[in-house]
């Protein structure tokens, strides 16, 4: 493997900040011309409307999600 001529870390460092500078160049031209999909936003405010969660509703989900911690 061939190597180029050695330069100086001064001459490295300001490549890799112009790199830097472009890949976030090149984020924000891509994040710019993202567009939205066109799809509706829903909105789950008051799903859960008129629904009564008991204590044991909840001691029950948390059996279920801890059960294998011990909890």
């Amino acid at each position: 493997m061939k190597r180029s001529s050695a330069k100086s870390p001064f001459d490295m460092l300001r490549r890799v900040e112009n790199i830097e500078k472009e890949v976030m160049g090149l984020k924000l031209n891509l994040l710019k011309n993202l567009t939205p999909t066109g799809r509706k936003i829903i909105s789950l405010k008051g799903i859960l409307k008129g629904v009564v969660i008991t204590e044991e509703d909840i001691s029950s989900a948390k059996k279920s999600l801890y059960s294998k911690i011990g909890v």
